[in-house]
């Protein structure tokens, strides 16, 4: 069979012999369909059907993790199989195209009915990709330039109440943050041109607070204003915070879709701030869904500067070990894809940002706390000097221990978040 350089790896579980299994996933992402056409010769076969690069069998079970399941003919006792299987496409079939890449590599693999959990955990493309799409145009580096912060987390917080606050009230809140020596604020991703919060006002509103204070004192916080909407109209929306000053918008990467992040990113002049809102969608099973490496891979080539991974001991249901994985990935990249900025929040504050360092190793990242600030006992300016103090000490391979006697924020921070 002819050479194949998209490779995508799955974790799969099924009553078939695990090459039946395959051969069925491969036939339907390429060339066949669930009876032989007359189509499918040989030769189209020969050249475009995909192949299966590899195969791990890991563990048998005797209930299907998921409903629906088909079992071959004649068998009233099935053994449902799990095992690793990668397949591998030419080129030819998909083009450089990140949307038609996802159909061939997910596509309708989820729905087949021998199949009683298929995750798709990694995708590899060739170099052409990469060529077509360059990928981030801010990344790591150019988010620290704009936001002058080196040798340390960029520092940042969302606005809350996600939504209700006047584009006034907002500002204020900017305003409260920023002076407090907060890096970066976002949108809540319910955030975006509501009727209580025009998108135009808002961005007037905080923009002036931001533009003061960086006349003043020579750095200019970074504000994500949630663009996220038709293509035309977040189009508009950049070019109205790049006329304001703004360096940042955001978008929701699930609901705007693939095509809708690459058009921003051709268009964009300011860092696009990926939310991964939905994600549980995709992740919170193990059994069905897309792992974190393909999903950045997709997203980085479409163009993403930064991008949500969750936190340790989050607020969700993400283990540790997948966020770890999750920001890895973010900041060392394979088989396709880009480094971006890692994203890391929910349910942050000041302690975990010492099992954070000493896990990943690295300062390349934001660190949002939403409760985390605004939620903190002695205020908002307490709260942003409590995780200042944690990652400095958390760099330094101190506990959040040794900060406690000698600043009341963290004793704070402990007294409340700690329980």
């Amino acid at each position: 069979m002819a050479y194949r350089p998209i490779k995508a790896k799955y974790l799969i579980e099924t009553a078939y012999p695990l090459e039946q299994a395959a051969e069925i996933m491969a036939g339907e992402q390429s060339s066949g369909t669930f009876v032989k056409t007359p189509g499918e010769t040989r030769e189209l076969k020969e050249k475009h059907g995909a192949g299966i690069a590899s195969m791990e069998e890991i563990e048998e079970r005797l209930v299907p993790a998921l409903p629906g399941t088909q079992v071959p003919k004649g068998i009233s006792n099935p053994v449902y199989k799990r095992a690793y299987v990668e397949l591998a496409w030419p080129l030819e079939n998909v083009g450089l195209n990140l949307s038609n890449l996802m159909a061939t590599v997910a596509g309708n693999l989820f729905e087949l009915s021998p199949f009683s959990a298929l995750k798709l955990l990694d995708i590899t493309v060739p170099d052409a990709f990469n060529e077509k799409y360059p990928g981030p145009q801010f990344g790591i580096k150019e988010t620290r330039r704009l936001c002058d912060v080196y040798e340390r987390p960029i520092i940042g917080t969302i606005i809350k109440p996600s939504v209700g606050l006047s584009p006034q009230q907002t500002a204020q809140q900017v305003h409260t943050l920023i002076e407090a020596g907060l890096d970066f604020v976002k949108d809540d991703e319910l955030m975006g041109d509501s009727p209580h919060s025009p998108f135009t006002e808002r961005v007037d509103a905080v923009m002036d607070v931001i533009n003061r204070y960086a006349q003043r004192n020579g750095k200019k916080p970074m504000f994500a204003f949630n663009l996220s909407g038709d293509v035309d109209d977040m189009l508009f929306r950049h070019d109205y915070v790049l006329q304001k000053g703004g360096s940042c918008v955001m978008i929701s990467l699930n609901w705007v879709g693939i095509s809708g992040v690459n058009k921003l990113a051709q268009h964009t002049q300011l860092p696009i701030h990926g939310h991964r809102n939905g994600w549980g969608l995709y992740s919170r099973s193990e059994d069905i869904g897309i792992a974190f490496k393909a999903y950045h891979k997709i997203f980085s080539m479409a163009g993403v500067d930064h991008l949500h991974t969750n936190g340790i001991r989050n607020k969700f249901c993400e283990s540790d070990e997948s966020v770890l994985t999750s920001i890895r990935a973010c900041l060392n990249p394979d088989g396709g894809g880009y480094p971006v900025m890692p994203v890391i929040s929910s349910g942050q504050w000041a302690e975990q940002a010492f099992d954070t360092y000493r896990q990943i190793q690295s300062t390349d990242l934001m660190y949002l706390c939403g409760g985390g600030i605004t939620g903190h006992p002695g205020g908002m300016a307490a709260g942003v000097r409590s995780i200042q103090l944690a990652w400095e000490g958390a760099v330094q391979g101190k506990t959040i221990h040794n900060l406690q006697a000698q600043h009341p924020e963290i004793d704070q921070a402990i007294a409340l978040y700690g329980k």
